[in-house]
């Protein structure tokens, strides 16, 4: 049965140049179509291809050289092909390819990238797949970032187990987080948000660098990282994982997705985790990760009408952990060092799309509200806070003339209500900010450019103005260059945001006033493709140059018994120059390599010099192996940090330490999964060559002392870890074998 092809968009330039298409293959049995996730898209002159990721999207460009023919295969349905001329160049279109259920059963393998950049956005973006997510235990958001070279994660203390991730160099809090374009770990989620998203739930993350588009709001400063959570109508029927590891840790995650007829699904996420262990493995007296459990659910819902659709959900979670010195179980009276965190959360989500009569031509609305709160103790150093927050952000999208001309124009605003305790000190506000913007994008042959601003009315700040850029250019068929510069600012929250350094025995001189946080960022890559050894390899090379034009510092140099909160008054900046090469060595093995060089300095202490915490130099090696029947994964992934300068310790005649710098050190990670019918079962190792940081807590048998000093820490205090789990997927009828 001839296959039928829907054209959607035919837009183009009849001319000698090339162009890069995209469009969506489904499939459809007669009653229903469906997107089809890892079709193969494949052109027979050029010998070029990609697969549709899962909601069945693919990007491809074509040659100089045309005609060519076009090839879309899917398992379990009829083949199709389309001959691609000089006269028919697409920017986007539709095939539908017809189930092939009478043939005999056809097994068809094939490979998908896990991670990849888009080569049709405007904007540097990475994407990681499930594929990639799979390669490690990836049992919360934290560890989900082990085999990517652009997004660091470090423990911000020996003490309380908390993390932090960094772009280019710069606090996560430069890193605007989203789910779904809903803002996500703002405010007091900050520093200890990361443990809070089951790794399961996630089903793709989007890492864009340097400054997003206006649409997403103003606080994309050093990047943005979105996260897309598995959809209802995707999921499998029910899955589980449990996992468990050395250190005491255990862990069990199910979800669910519920078709309940043509226009409702639904989907339920549950999390369970804990630690339950102490452990002691660089013997300094302190439990190296804090004991407690970690409970989260989410319930979301979609609905796809005739003239709208619309998703919603809820999303919460309750954190618990208690540490400190070996054998405190929660008692401040007891005479040790204690480390207690709870953490709770419940936030309402919403987005809402309205299709209109006229063609191309659309209106969209998110929405969100969060109650947030955090109480910590640090020894004697006690910690409250609580937040309350709104979001609501809507867009309107339409065309000029055609779809190489689009413009969005759309009003946005955010209500916060935070209060910050700790000791003496007191940093409570409301923050009421409405916001308008608009972009224009420009889609020519070869040239890509999204030009925006947006408006804020900050009710403490006033008026903020935030102009953006992006500019795409393909240079070859298999060469894009990208460029990007913008402004972004945001409203620093300095207690929340340096929890982590109530871990030491320092007095915290506060600001005498509070200023907004503004950066410039301005950036460039190139993304260059190529054959090696018969299969495709990319290279990429990205530039990053982020300069403040205010900045609040936290200065750990001027005074060894203080930490001092203060405005910036000289110069404050980063450099970010990254290399990445991934190369199929053949259909089953992958390899990729990175290096990163940072530049970061502020003036501290008086003097401009390097930010502490961050390595000037990071070397990545990752190296994945599938058997060709798929039962057998293994995955190995090697990263070597270099020195990064360690804030001036306070000194005594007893307490002495002369490291300024942390020590050049290796993280060895490894996997092994083996598939069986619906069972997966992994087993793998984390810092495998057993690198244990010495010394990371100054002066630890005097905890209540003067010299106490537990944020120092740069590398490992927990030594090798070994983990093993299980995963258990039942499909939906429809897609059983």
């Amino acid at each position: 049965m001839k296959n039928t092809i829907l054209f959607l968009l035919v837009i183009g330039f009849y001319s000698t140049s090339y162009s890069q298409v995209k469009g969506i293959v489904v499939g459809t049995n007669k009653e229903k179509q469906e997107p089809l996730a890892f079709a193969k898209v494949k052109l027979l002159n050029a010998k070029t291809g990609v697969y549709t990721n899962e909601e069945g999207q693919f990007e491809l460009t074509l040659p100089k050289e045309l005609p060519d023919t076009m090839v879309f295969t899917a398992i379990g349905y009829l083949p199709d092909t389309v001959i691609v001329d000089r006269a028919d160049r697409f920017i986007s279109f539709k095939v539908v390819l017809y189930s092939d259920q009478l043939l005999p059963e056809v097994v068809v393998s094939y490979r998908k990238d896990t991670k990849s950049i888009s080569r049709l956005k405007v904007l540097h973006v990475e994407e990681i797949g499930l594929g990639e997510l799979r390669k490690a235990a990836c049992c919360n958001l934290s560890e989900s970032f082990e085999t990517n070279a652009s997004v660091d994660v470090n423990f911000t203390d020996a003490v309380s187990g908390a993390k932090k991730i960094q772009m280019m160099g710069l606090d996560g809090v430069y890193t605007q987080i989203q789910m779904e374009n809903i803002p996500y770990l703002r405010g007091l989620e900050s520093s200890f948000g990361l443990n809070s998203m089951p790794g399961t739930w996630i089903n793709s993350i989007q890492i864009t660098k340097g400054t997003g588009t206006v649409t997403n709001g103003y606080e994309s400063m050093a990047g943005l990282v979105n996260l897309e959570i598995r959809k209802p109508e995707e999921m499998e029927a029910f899955y589980f994982n449990a996992y468990g590891n050395r250190f005491g840790r255990a862990e069990m995650n199910m979800h669910t997705g519920i078709r309940i007829n043509k226009k409702w699904s639904t989907a339920l996420f549950a999390h369970a985790s804990g630690i339950f262990a102490e452990n002691d493995n660089n013997r300094d007296g302190f439990q190296d990760i804090p004991q407690g459990t970690n409970f989260a659910f989410m319930n979301r819902w979609k609905y796809n009408g005739t003239k709208m659709e619309a998703q919603f959900g809820v999303n919460a979670y309750l954190d618990q952990k208690f540490g400190g010195q070996m054998g405190y179980k929660r008692n401040p009276n007891s005479g040790l060092y204690g480390v207690e965190l709870d953490s709770k959360h419940i936030d309402a989500f919403a987005k809402t799309g309205f299709f209109m009569k006229k063609p191309y031509n659309s209106i969209g609305v998110v929405y969100n509200v969060k109650y947030q709160s955090v109480d910590a103790r640090f020894g004697n150093r006690v910690f409250n806070g609580e937040e309350k927050r709104g979001y609501i952000n809507g867009i309107f999208q339409s065309i000029i003339g055609n779809s190489n001309h689009v413009y969005k124009l759309g009003l946005s605003g955010v209500y916060s209500d935070i209060t910050q305790h700790m000791d003496s000190l007191k940093n409570d506000r409301v923050e009421i900010v409405p916001g308008a913007f608009a972009e224009y994008t420009y889609t020519g042959s070869r040239l890509t450019a999204v030009i925006g601003a947006r408006g804020d009315l900050h009710n403490l700040f006033g008026f903020q103005f935030s102009p953006r850029l992006h500019a795409k250019y393909a240079l070859t068929e298999s060469t894009d260059l990208r460029a990007t510069i913008g402004k972004g600012w945001r409203v620093p929250n300095y207690m929340i945001d340096n929890i982590s350094l109530l871990a030491t025995s320092r007095t915290w001189i506060a600001p005498v006033d509070i200023k907004q946080e503004i950066t410039w960022n301005t950036g460039a890559s190139l993304v260059q493709g190529f054959k090696l050894f018969k299969q495709q390899a990319t290279f990429t090379v990205d530039y990053y140059y982020t300069q403040f034009e205010n900045q609040l510092i936290v200065d750990r140099d001027a005074n060894t018994s203080q930490i001092q909160f203060k405005n910036l008054t000289g110069k404050s900046y980063s450099h970010s120059l990254q290399g990445e090469l991934s190369i199929g060595l053949t259909k089953l093995i992958d390899l990729r390599f990175a290096y990163k060089y940072l530049d970061v300095k502020a003036e501290y202490g008086g003097i401009l010099q390097q930010k502490v915490m961050v390595p000037t130099h990071r070397g990545f090696t990752n190296i994945a192996y599938k058997t060709r029947n798929n039962r057998w994964e293994f995955d190995v992934t090697l990263s070597v940090f270099g020195q990064a300068r360690l804030p001036v310790a306070q000194l005594d005649s007893v307490n002495v330490t002369t490291d300024n710098y942390s020590k050049i050190f290796p993280q060895l990670s490894a996997q092994i999964t083996h598939t069986y019918k619906r069972w997966e079962f992994y087993i793998g190792g984390e810092n495998l060559t057993n690198f244990i940081q010495t010394n990371a807590i100054i002066d630890a048998q005097n905890p209540f002392g003067d010299y106490f000093d537990a944020t120092r820490v740069w590398g490992s205090v927990m030594g090798a870890n070994v983990y093993v789990g299980l995963r258990f997927a039942i499909e939906h009828k429809e897609h059983d074998e």
